[in-house]
């Protein structure tokens, strides 16, 4: 079972998002392979950035953290808020159809 790591940006994060960006995507290409997908959250598609989701291969909610915490966008404070879950695939292409 995956583990998601949803997170909502501190107030006026965006210059410490461009500050630390190529930091950020550097770390992420070196744990590329434990991750299902990662991106930015925006409250509408081209809207500016509020907060970030990773959804991270290990059901190892410690190693998730590990790799979380990590990253510089943690280490720089962007957020606000971080909450860690275990994510239970039920239907979609990512988990094959549907599997109940």
């Amino acid at each position: 079972m995956p583990t998601l790591i949803y997170c909502k940006d501190i107030a006026n994060a965006d210059e410490l998002r461009k500050t630390h960006m190529l930091d950020h995507l550097q770390y992420i290409e070196t744990i590329i392979d434990e991750i299902c997908v990662a991106g930015p959250v925006r409250a509408e598609a081209g809207g500016d950035v509020g907060g970030s989701c990773l959804i991270f291969h290990t059901d190892d909610q410690d190693r998730a953290r590990d790799l979380f915490f990590n990253d510089p966008y943690y280490k720089a404070g962007i957020f606000d808020s971080v909450e860690i879950s275990h994510m239970a695939g039920a239907a979609g292409t990512w988990v094959g159809g549907k599997t109940w």
